[in-house]
């Protein structure tokens, strides 16, 4: 390649098995390396953060079926595009009779319209479609094309993985070496993003080149990057250890040092979204029902932040932490929802009790469908005593149990009260 390609461009992986990071998708058995050895390309989304190797996985599947390859990004096309694409597809087809493979780069930015333009021709098998994004496709990618796609994830790399990436570097380079801590500092600055490794490597090398600078060491990267060493994206060690800093500060009613983690990020480079849903996992699982308004002060201040932006919005973001940090905690809610999530795991899957089914149709009424059902606002306090709505063999296992702290308290008081309610009306059943 010629001297002006990128440097991550040239060290772009030739074979799968020169690809750094993601063995838990290409090694031995597992499922894309399964995929490469069968022969057999199939529909996919490669789900991940940026610069760990989507555009490179479809290229060497590509190459690796003896396929055609179209490539086109979101973000830059259109129907148009899609159209021309297709087209082009079919003219492949016809002329060479090569199976085709489309790349489509950032999907989740083309609408339901334009994802929905894949689906023919993925069912007719005019092409294999790969679609490689770094939103959840859950909530981006339309239904109907998700589910004609094997969902693949894939990691940030790792330490390790890009301390290999640097050492590549070096070797295509051969104008300078590196000490282990520069090593170790220009490592971090990536965040787990490879390209971003990549291209600060390549600024570091010029620089070095510059100075006459055979060896790189910390003194060079700070003069080179700044405050680009500084900053973290979502998948680093640094990032991990000062959210759970920031959670365990509101957990513990310490509104200072929640304000100092929450601050130390935003100056860091950490996204502003991705914290303010941190805080409103926060609200659920750390204060729940001890105060409701919790939840909703911290929606209100995601909501802000998306209204204005930085730096305005992040005021909003600071008066939700110190809200949080403040707030009577319990984590009765999150401790019941998972309790229950691991029962019905492990158990069978048990009918519907009959007077709580519904009965829209004359065949269901004589079926008994919701005929014992007792329409609670018909009875005293609106509570009908004793009746039961968890299936036969459960029983009352009280996954929930409220704490005495704020509104919860309360809660607990009222549960109490129906229960007693409950054995009254069930003591006088028996008898």
């Amino acid at each position: 390649m010629r001297p002006t390609t990128p440097l991550a461009e040239r060290l772009r992986p030739a074979t799968l098995d020169e690809v750094i990071g993601q063995q838990h998708l290409l090694g031995p058995g597992k499922p894309l390396r399964v995929a490469f050895e069968s022969g057999q390309p199939h529909s996919m989304i490669l789900w991940g953060p940026p610069g760990v190797g989507k555009t490179t996985l479809a290229r060497l599947m590509a190459q690796g079926f003896s396929a055609e390859f179209i490539a086109l990004s979101a973000v830059l096309s259109g129907v148009k595009d899609i159209r021309e694409a297709v087209e082009r597809a079919q003219i492949l087809q016809a002329t060479s009779g090569r199976p085709t493979i489309l790349f489509v780069d950032e999907v989740h930015r083309f609408n339901k319209s334009q994802q929905d333009a894949f689906l023919p021709h993925v069912e007719s098998g005019l092409f294999t479609f790969i679609g490689a994004t770094t939103e959840n496709p859950s909530f981006e990618v339309n239904s109907a094309l998700l589910s004609r796609a094997a969902v693949y994830v894939l990691k940030s790399l790792g330490d390790d993985d890009l301390a290999l990436l640097v050492d590549r570097a070096l070797a295509l380079d051969n104008t300078a070496t590196i000490d282990d801590e520069a090593k170790a500092m220009l490592v971090a600055s990536a965040d787990g993003d490879g390209r971003k490794l990549l291209n600060n490597t390549e600024i570091v090398l010029r620089a070095a080149a510059q100075a006459k600078q055979a060896a790189i060491d910390v003194e060079l990267l700070k003069q080179t990057l700044g405050d680009a060493l500084r900053r973290f994206d979502k998948g680093g060690d640094a990032f991990y250890d000062q959210i759970s800093a920031l959670h365990k500060s509101v957990r513990g009613s310490n509104p200072d040092a929640a304000l100092y983690w929450l601050v130390r990020m935003l100056d860091g480079g950490a996204d502003p979204r991705y914290l303010s849903r941190r805080l409103i996992r926060m609200a659920s699982e750390d204060i729940g029902l001890a105060d409701p308004r919790a939840l909703r002060l911290t929606l209100d201040a995601a909501e802000t932040y998306e209204r204005l932006g930085s730096p305005e919005g992040e005021l909003a973001l600071a008066e939700a932490t110190v809200y949080l940090a403040c707030a009577a905690k319990s984590n009765a809610v999150y401790n019941a929802y998972n309790q229950v999530r691991a029962f019905i795991a492990k158990d069978k899957s048990r009918p519907v009790p009959e007077h709580l089914r519904n009965a829209p149709t004359k065949l269901m009424k004589q079926l008994g469908y919701g005929k014992l059902y007792r329409y609670a606002h018909d009875e005293p306090d609106a509570y009908a005593a004793g009746e039961t709505y968890l299936p036969e063999g459960i029983g009352e296992p009280g996954w929930y149990r409220p704490t005495p702290r704020g509104l919860e308290g309360k809660i607990g008081e009222k549960l109490a009260y129906l229960r007693r309610l409950d054995a009254e009306a069930r003591g006088k059943v028996e008898k």
